[in-house]
């Protein structure tokens, strides 16, 4: 049995994704091989895409892209009791590709999907809600009464960025052009500056408890946003490493998301309780991905882009 995939054969630009038809996957021992419902894009997949990762994160050619995945569990290998034939499963894979009809993935790296939302919609979970839900909760240590600026708002880590410092009491400032307001504003929003106006700092009445960056910045931008955190403030950044300005006390972290499943189930209990929702721009068939490269490469993605074989 083969199955169709989306892999790239050498590091280049989008035309080097290539659409094979290869073996379907069988299970070893602790995984399972899980029918993608979907998997989503995620920036940092067009930097591997083009070589740009090698260094910290290095891959094996041929590679399979899609590092989440939704679906259905298909097969069980040994070693999988929590896990049976047909589960709703969500999660994030690391090394294992799911820009495929099937994927093979440890069961311990899978969590039930939610029940509220579509299955293919489960797929923007994993990296971009994982990444917000450390940056939000580990890093940022948000609390109720907070004020806090998410500086990339209408982006797909934004989207769930927005929604849980909200939920987490604060009062939530976001960046975001005019074909991302209204979406910031349905996650929550309190204010939202137009970022393509005017410089955001300006625009700001007063300080913030906490700063997200979620995007890359100029140095002259970076350093007026973080002379806009009060003293003593916190800075998270997944992009450009900002600088606090000097004896303010204020931290400051450029953080990496790590796969953590505890985390991830969490954010599925908020979504199955509406207090969180997948921002799905789009959804695209499997031979769409380079499309979906290149358009990402113009800066023109907004939310989460899943991918369905």
């Amino acid at each position: 049995m083969t199955m169709k995939t989306a892999r790239i054969h050498a590091f280049g630009d989008p035309s080097v994704i290539r659409y094979d038809d290869v073996p379907q996957p069988r299970p070893q021992w602790g995984e399972v091989v899980v029918r993608v419902a979907a998997t989503s894009f995620n920036p940092t997949e067009a930097a591997l895409r083009a070589g740009l990762l090698q260094a910290f994160l290095p891959v094996n050619l041929p590679y399979t892209l899609g590092w989440d995945v939704a679906g259905t569990v298909a097969e069980t290998g040994p070693g999988t009791d929590r896990l049976a034939v047909g589960d709703r499963v969500v999660g994030r894979l690391d090394g294992a590709g799911a820009a495929a009809e099937y994927v093979r993935a440890p069961a311990a790296l899978l969590v039930p999907a939610p029940a509220a939302v579509p299955l293919t919609h489960a797929a923007a979970l994993p990296v971009a809600g994982l990444t917000a839900w450390q940056a939000v909760f580990e890093h940022g240590k948000v609390r109720a009464g907070q004020r806090v600026l998410v500086n990339g708002a209408g982006g797909g880590v934004g989207g769930f960025v927005t929604q849980l410092a909200k939920h987490a009491g604060a009062e939530v400032i976001a960046t975001a052009g005019a074909r991302s307001n209204q979406a910031v504003r349905r996650h929550g929003a309190d204010y939202v500056i137009d970022y393509t106006t005017g410089p955001v700092a300006a625009a700001l009445e007063g300080p913030v408890d906490t700063l997200f960056n979620l995007v890359t910045l100029p140095p002259h931008d970076a350093a007026a946003l973080a002379s806009a955190v009060r003293p003593h403030g916190r800075i998270v950044s997944i992009t450009t490493p900002i600088q606090p300005p000097t004896d303010t006390g204020v931290s400051s972290i450029h953080m990496i998301a790590r796969n953590d499943v505890a985390h991830l189930a969490a954010l599925v209990k908020l979504v199955d309780a509406g207090d969180v929702t997948p921002d799905i721009s789009a959804s695209h068939p499997l031979t769409d991905l380079a499309d979906i490269h290149r358009l990402s490469e113009t800066g023109r993605i907004r939310g989460k882009i899943v991918i369905i074989p």
